[in-house]
């Protein structure tokens, strides 16, 4: 296959920084947006609302018009988790068979309890479903700055395709058919993120800190097992690499929601998609006989099932046991 003609659907920040890395890998790309203003002032400043300050490539064409998504030869479907669904079923009428759909949104369906790829398979049964994920945050992408990831499609000729299409000597896609092991590492990492955040805003110290990460990676490590991932994807950009990014900086929307959680505050009303993830995580879990007590006990917090001090005194008193 050949992949010269990229659709980016949604443009916030992550979507508009995917758009530039595709632009400057040389493709053409077509960047859908649903608010009028966003592709008005794009059209005339080639300057995102959502990433001020950073130009966007010359090549990259905003629309409203999902007609125009469908001559793409691949697709990036990048909003939020739990509005996915809706994008890609308002897709279905346009898309051509075959298509690689590649979701770019870390997180579990609530409800339904779905990964995102399922969720493409679901609404997109022609489409080819992927999945790219990895230690990366917007702005570092949209300037420029050297950034890993993984990208992920149960075929491995497409995704060692679509990583040769996205590729820079800055923006490095590793390929994979880990599609499930590479979704886990996401969503669960934004979960663990919070918690994290919850250690640093309660003042626990760098060592209560080390502690939760560690910790919170084996819990990682044995859902992954048991949706059957490969250690070298748990342990990989898209698991281990992606939990060292978001538990250690305010960078983090994850992690800035677990520190006003920590502290007492109200949150700041970005997105955090750990805060939507938690729950259907710690359902599939059990589904899944795994046991995740800091999933757990930031789901109960985040459902005010819990106090944030009663979420550590929850885990202080866990009966001693051997590490694994």
């Amino acid at each position: 296959m050949s992949v010269e003609h990229i659709a980016v659907v949604g443009a916030g920040a992550w979507g508009t920084a995917l758009a530039n890395i595709a632009a400057r890998a040389g493709r053409t790309v077509t960047l859908w947006a649903r608010d009028p203003a966003t592709i008005a002032q794009i059209a005339a400043t080639c300057e995102s609302p959502r990433l001020p300050g950073i130009r966007l490539d010359e090549r990259i064409a905003a629309t409203a018009a999902l007609t125009d998504v469908a001559r793409a030869d691949a697709v990036l479907l990048v909003v939020p988790a739990q509005a996915l669904r809706v994008t890609a079923t308002a897709l279905m009428a346009h898309l051509r068979a075959r298509t690689p759909v590649i979701a770019c949104a870390k997180g579990i369906e609530r409800g339904t309890r779905k990964f995102m790829t399922e969720v493409i398979a679901e609404a997109l049964p022609r489409a080819l479903p992927a999945i790219l994920s990895g230690p990366s945050f917007a702005s570092d992408v949209a300037r420029g700055l050297p950034t890993a990831v993984t990208l992920a499609c149960a075929d491995d000729v497409v995704a060692a395709e679509l990583a040769r299409a996205l590729g820079s000597p800055t923006f490095r896609p590793y390929h994979s058919t880990d599609v499930r092991g590479v979704e886990i590492g996401g969503a669960t990492k934004n979960v663990l993120a919070i918690a994290a955040g919850i250690v640093q805003g309660r003042k626990l110290g760098a060592s209560a800190t080390a502690a939760l990460v560690t910790r919170g990676f084996a819990e990682l490590a044995r859902f992954g097992r048991a949706l059957g991932a490969r250690a070298e994807t748990l342990t990989g950009l898209s698991g281990l690499g992606d939990v060292v990014l978001s538990c250690s900086t305010p960078q983090s929307r994850n992690f800035s929601l677990g520190i006003a959680l920590g502290e007492g505050r109200k949150p700041d009303g970005k997105l955090a998609e750990g805060a939507f993830t938690a729950g259907a995580l710690v359902e599939l879990a059990q589904e899944k006989n795994v046991e995740m007590p800091i999933a757990a006990a930031v789901a109960a917090v985040l459902d005010e099932r819990l106090s944030v001090d009663g979420a550590i005194d929850s885990l202080l008193t866990r009966p001693f046991k051997a590490e694994g």
